[in-house]
């Protein structure tokens, strides 16, 4: 386990203002699916695919949250000072499985909407992407064998993404 140094800074002031703007757009595309599915999450008839792609989310929440340790998981896409390089469970095959999670949530919430909300889901992909290669940075500095990792594993779908 890595410490910050001076030979590794700590994020910059423009870098943690960028993961703070994704942070808010995330949640707030989060709110937007949940509110265009709201009327058909209180109707009860969930289509079998809404009801698949939730459960998948959560078991996926409850076995990443299972391999990375409170202290070390952060909803910013900034490293944690301390923090591990995690690559046991789902973190074997995704380098950010809690992002997996919340895209397939959020593609439960955009199946039982009307149809435009895949736009929001879209947006949300590109959101975390876009955290995803702001914290990859930071990491590849942080940690050595980060890089190595980068090679074995997918960023959000195993032998694809």
């Amino acid at each position: 386990m890595r410490t910050w140094s001076p030979a590794i800074q700590p994020p910059t002031p423009s870098i943690r203002l960028m993961g703070n703007l994704l942070v808010l757009l995330q949640f707030g595309l989060l709110m937007l699916l949940a509110a265009a599915a709201g009327p058909s999450l209180t109707r009860g008839a969930l289509p079998a695919p809404t009801w698949m792609l939730a459960g998948l989310s959560l078991a996926l929440a409850i076995w990443t949250l299972a391999h990375n340790r409170i202290g070390n998981f952060n909803i910013r896409p900034v490293p944690k000072r301390g923090g591990r390089l995690v690559t046991s469970g789902p973190y074997r095959w995704i380098r950010h499985p809690m992002y997996t999670s919340v895209l397939l949530g959020a593609a439960a919430l955009a199946w039982a909407a009307p149809a435009w909300a895949w736009l929001g889901w879209f947006g949300l992909w590109l959101v975390l992407w876009a955290k995803a290669t702001l914290e990859e940075s930071q990491m590849m500095e942080l940690h050595p064998d980060y890089r190595a990792y980068r090679q074995r594993s997918r960023r959000f779908l195993p032998w694809l993404l």
